[in-house]
């Protein structure tokens, strides 16, 4: 899957052509906690919870907002010399833990110099193979380059996991990459049958309402307002250097897109309409995580956009 992308006439980054090979052993620890959703975890952003439009789903600052990051639909776990290095394939279940991994180089050896996009080195996301479980958090990096990843309580079944990044230095410096690998976590995975399309879905007392029509390969425009109690939400606060945050994965096989609104943060309170240009290179139904912040919460709102 490609990630969303601007016009043309936007500036687009490249990607380096040499692919070397190379991947680092890092061990993969799990360390409990039985709640599922553990603030104190480094680089978590706790979301209130997730909305949804049917029963049964769970719950840079050098980066411009609208800006398009050529980065390919993230289901590699290797891409022009650069891996997403980890060690083990599993994680437990039901129970909060950490997920050690490294980004490595067509050197073979770890990077730790990354540029900040939307006020991160690295954005992490973790997906559950029926588009359930979305988390989104911000790993620590150790200075030999291990990130450790904060994640909640996850569900038995098949999971990819997402690193989002862009190197500052060395061969691909300036291009961005997705990089994912999928964990098994034990258990009966009963699946969940994803949601209807809609144009709404509703989360923490606040309608997200989402407005366009897309066609597969074909850039749109997509406009998301937010409201509560049938009145315009205006106090929207900055999250990650914009209003809002979405991401979306295809269903069937977890490609991964991700865009940012085009209005530009000019103080403290934003909203209520939130535009989007949208490129989603695949037909059919595509997950949208919607996050945004109020009154110091973090909200997520999860609807299911069918794509012509």
């Amino acid at each position: 899957m490609s990630l969303v992308s601007r016009s043309s006439a936007r500036r687009r980054r490249t990607t380096v052509a040499a692919s070397l090979g190379g991947a680092l052993a890092l061990a993969l620890t799990a360390c409990g906690s039985p709640t599922s959703h553990d603030s104190s975890m480094p680089g978590r952003d706790t979301p209130s919870s997730v909305a949804s439009t049917a029963q049964g789903t769970h719950h840079g600052d050098s980066a411009m907002p609208g800006m398009t990051m050529n980065t390919g639909d993230g289901l590699v776990t290797k891409k022009d010399g650069y891996t997403l290095a980890a060690k083990a394939a599993t994680l437990p279940t039901g129970k909060a833990t950490s997920y050690r991994f490294a980004i490595t180089g067509p050197d073979t050896r770890p990077v730790t110099d990354f540029a900040v996009e939307q006020t991160k080195r690295l954005h992490f996301y973790a997906i559950r193979s029926d588009l359930t479980g979305f988390q989104h958090v911000h790993p620590t990096m150790a200075d030999d380059g291990t990130w450790t990843a904060g994640l909640g309580a996850l569900r038995p079944g098949s999971w990819r996991l997402f690193a989002q990044f862009t190197p500052r230095t060395g061969a691909g410096k300036g291009q961005d990459f997705v990089l994912s690998r999928t964990v098994t976590v034990p258990g009966s995975a009963a699946t969940t049958v994803l949601p209807k399309a809609s144009t709404t879905a509703t989360v923490d007392g606040y309608t997200v309402t989402v407005q366009g029509e897309l066609m597969a390969g074909m850039a749109h425009p997509l406009t998301v307002t937010v409201s509560k109690d049938g009145k315009p939400v205006t106090d929207l606060q900055p999250y990650l250097g914009t209003y809002a945050h979405l991401t979306a994965f295809h269903e069937g096989d977890q490609a991964f897109a991700h865009l940012h609104p085009e209005n530009k943060v000019e103080g403290r309170r934003g909203g209520p309409s939130l535009s989007f240009h949208a490129e989603l290179a695949k037909s059919g139904n595509w997950r949208l995580f919607l996050q945004f912040r109020t009154a110091g919460t973090l909200h997520t709102a999860a609807l299911t956009l069918r794509v012509s």
